[in-house]
C-alpha cells in the first residue's frame, strides 16, 4: 500500500471522471468503457508509483535525507526486485483492461496504452528518464490531462470533442501543480542528485511561479471556453473550488521542506475537488 501510494490515485481519477461528465453532457455516455478507463488510469498511475519508487533508488535520488512520503525501495521495506515484479504485474493489469477498451475503440487505444506504460517507466527509468531532465511538468501535463481526459471521452464517444480537449486543459494544468509542489520541496535532494527538475533549473521563486501560473490557468479556462461557446456556463461551478486554492498559494511562497507534504495533499484534493464540481456543473448545465 506504501508503494502504490493511494494519496496520488486523485490525479488519476479526477481526468476521467471529467472525460465522463463531458460524455453525459453531450449524451455519449458509456458505462463500461468509463469504468474500465477509471481502473486503467488507477493502474497506470499504481505502476508508474512503483517505477518511481525503485528507478529513485537506484539513480540515487531517494537517499536518507528524504522530505517526501516513505519510499518503501529505500527504506528497506521491499527489495527493489520485489518492487519491479510489482510493476509489471501492475502494466500487465492495466493491459489486460486495455483489451476491453482496444476492442471497443480501437487502433487509437492501443497507442494510447503502449504510450502511456513507457512514458511511466520512462519517468524515472532508461537511458533518458523524463523527471530528470525537466520533462516532468511536459509529461504530466500530457498524460494526466490531455491524454487521460480525451481518452476516457474517445472510449465512449468514439471521438474527441472541443468540449472534452478545453476540459483537458485545467486538468493537466492542476495534475502538473501536484508535480511542481512535490518538486519544490525536493528541491536540495534533487539538486545532489543531478535530477534536473525544473526547480532545480529555474530555482526556488521559478517553482513557485509556475505553481501560481497553473492554479490561475486552471480557473481561467472554463471561463474562456464559456466567452467562446465551447462549454455552458456549468463548467464555471469550478470556481467555488477557489477557498481551496488561495491558501495553497500562500504555502507554496511561504513553506519549504517537509511541510510542503501537506499543499502536496491538498494540491491533489483540490484537483480532485474541482474535477468533481466541474463535472456537476457541465452535467447539470
Amino acid at each position: 500500500m506504501l508503494a502504490a501510494r493511494p494519496k496520488t490515485l486523485p490525479a488519476a481519477a479526477a481526468p476521467v471522471i471529467v472525460g465522463t461528465a463531458v460524455a453525459i453532457s453531450e449524451g455519449v455516455f458509456w458505462l463500461g468503457p468509463a469504468l474500465a478507463a477509471l481502473l486503467g488510469a488507477l493502474l497506470l498511475q499504481i505502476g508508474a508509483n512503483l517505477a518511481n519508487d525503485v528507478f529513485d533508488f537506484r539513480k540515487g535520488a531517494d537517499t536518507g535525507q528524504r522530505l517526501g512520503p516513505v519510499r518503501v525501495t529505500q527504506a528497506g521495506l521491499l527489495r527493489p526486485g520485489q518492487v519491479m515484479a510489482g510493476m509489471w504485474f501492475t502494466f500487465a493489469l492495466a493491459a489486460a483492461v486495455g483489451l476491453y477498451l482496444i476492442y471497443v475503440g480501437g487502433w487509437p487505444i492501443v497507442i494510447i496504452g503502449v504510450l502511456s506504460i513507457l512514458s511511466g517507466i520512462a519517468y524515472t527509468g532508461g537511458p533518458f528518464p523524463l523527471g530528470y531532465n525537466g520533462l516532468g511538468d511536459l509529461f504530466v501535463f500530457i498524460f494526466f490531462g490531455l491524454v487521460a481526459v480525451c481518452g476516457a471521452y474517445y472510449v465512449q464517444a468514439g471521438t474527441v470533442s472541443a468540449a472534452a480537449l478545453w476540459a483537458a486543459v485545467p486538468v493537466g494544468l492542476l495534475a502538473t501543480a501536484i508535480l511542481v509542489v512535490n518538486n519544490l520541496r525536493d528541491i536540495e535532494t534533487d539538486r545532489q542528485a543531478g535530477k534536473k527538475t525544473l526547480a532545480v533549473r529555474f530555482g526556488i521563486q521559478g517553482a513557485q511561479t509556475e505553481y501560481l501560473l497553473l492554479l490561475a490557468g486552471a480557473y481561467l479556462v472554463p471561463l474562456l471556453a464559456w466567452v467562446m461557446a465551447v462549454t455552458g456556463l456549468g463548467g464555471l461551478a469550478a470556481w467555488l473550488s477557489l477557498p481551496l486554492a488561495v491558501p495553497l498559494v500562500r504555502a507554496i511562497y511561504r513553506d519549504s521542506g517537509s511541510i510542503l507534504n501537506k499543499t502536496l495533499a491538498g494540491t491533489a484534493r483540490l484537483e480532485l475537488i474541482y474535477g468533481l464540481l466541474f463535472s456537476l456543473g457541465v452535467i447539470l448545465n
